[in-house]
């Protein structure tokens, strides 16, 4: 009797458990298949953009793929990701026209003080028919896919001066500001524009440089401010509003390539989606940020901005940047204006 019982489990457990291994097999062969997408940002884990890609774009493609994030620049050197993509030991990264006019000058255009007027017209003009060149260009020489245009927000001007001691009002008003910028010549070129003189200095190292004084101040949106702490380190923010500025979700177009084409369909739609998701809550953050700015002592207030655009905008006149720009593409940019 004994062994009767003794032999009934061994073969109810054998079976139970050759049933758990035969359930597990597919499910473990589908995980294997997935593609992962590894994702390298400068950004923190709360910025805007972060969120929407986590929350929208990873969950909309995890049926036949893995999203694997990596904030703070700890995968890939900020400025190096395009190169990452392009080598094939990245998937995907956001990346700003800045960057890309390292590559392709003609993209300055894009980073030029003044040109997108809102978020609204940024998403214009990257879906109008005038971007094509500039995405397939991208696609051919670099093998970078550009998806979708991620709003930052307007960068404003974020000093360590009180306004006793220095009231920019005008570009003249910068003059021998040591103004972090990020080490492109796009970035420098902007950061001279507006009257300053740029400093190069990475994004994770901004906080730092501010509090020792290597740099008097920095310029970016109102959320980063926040998000980085910025204000703890800042004493008044300026309105410039200088640059409607913009990240593009760049994606390795061989991971694209092979992909099926629902596949492709359901990557697309999902960086927009989680490009309209961050895009919309960049806005209601920027909307509500000046008081909590004020709340912390910041002095925030709205500049001579006629006196910086036309400033700005003469700078850029016969430079080599406006040089390398297509014929007609600004005119076609401010025909899609608001």
């Amino acid at each position: 009797m004994t062994k009767q019982i003794t032999r009934r489990m061994f073969l109810a457990t054998t079976g139970a458990l050759a049933l758990f291994a035969a359930s597990l097999l597919p499910h473990d062969a589908q995980a294997q298949d997935k593609q992962v997408i590894r994702m390298s940002t400068p950004a923190s884990e709360t910025d805007q953009r972060s969120v929407a890609l986590a929350t929208v774009f990873g969950p909309a493609i995890a049926e036949f793929a893995t999203y694997q994030p990596h904030y703070n620049a700890s995968l890939v050197a900020q400025g190096s990701e395009l190169e990452a993509i392009a080598s094939g030991d990245l998937e995907m990264s956001i990346t700003s026209a800045q960057e890309l006019a390292n590559f392709f000058p003609e993209f300055s255009i894009f980073a030029t003080g003044y040109v997108h007027q809102s978020a609204e017209h940024q998403v214009r003009v990257f879906n109008d028919a005038l971007m094509d060149p500039f995405k397939q260009k991208v696609e051919d020489e670099l093998g970078v896919k550009l998806l979708a245009v991620m709003y930052l927000g307007k960068r404003h001007v974020n000093l360590r001066f009180p306004r006793a001691e220095r009231n920019v009002m005008t570009p003249a008003d910068l003059a021998g500001v040591n103004l972090r910028m990020p080490g492109s010549d796009a970035w420098m070129f902007l950061g001279k524009a507006i009257g300053a003189n740029p400093t190069p200095v990475a994004f994770t190292e901004i906080y730092t440089a501010l509090q020792t004084g290597s740099v008097d101040g920095q310029d970016n949106p109102l959320p980063t401010v926040v998000d980085a702490k910025f204000y703890e380190v800042t004493k008044q923010v300026s309105l410039t509003a200088h640059l409607v500025d913009l990240n593009y979700i760049a994606f390795s177009k061989s991971v694209w390539d092979s992909l099926s084409a629902e596949q492709q369909a359901a990557v697309q739609a999902a960086a927009e989606a989680a490009a309209e998701s961050g895009r919309q809550g960049q806005l209601a953050k920027e909307a509500e940020l000046v008081t909590f700015l004020t709340g912390q002592g910041l002095d925030v207030y709205e500049p001579d901005v006629a006196a910086f655009r036309s400033h700005v905008q003469a700078q850029y006149v016969g430079s080599e940047f406006a040089k390398a720009w297509p014929e007609g593409v600004l005119d076609q940019i401010n025909a899609l204006g608001d």
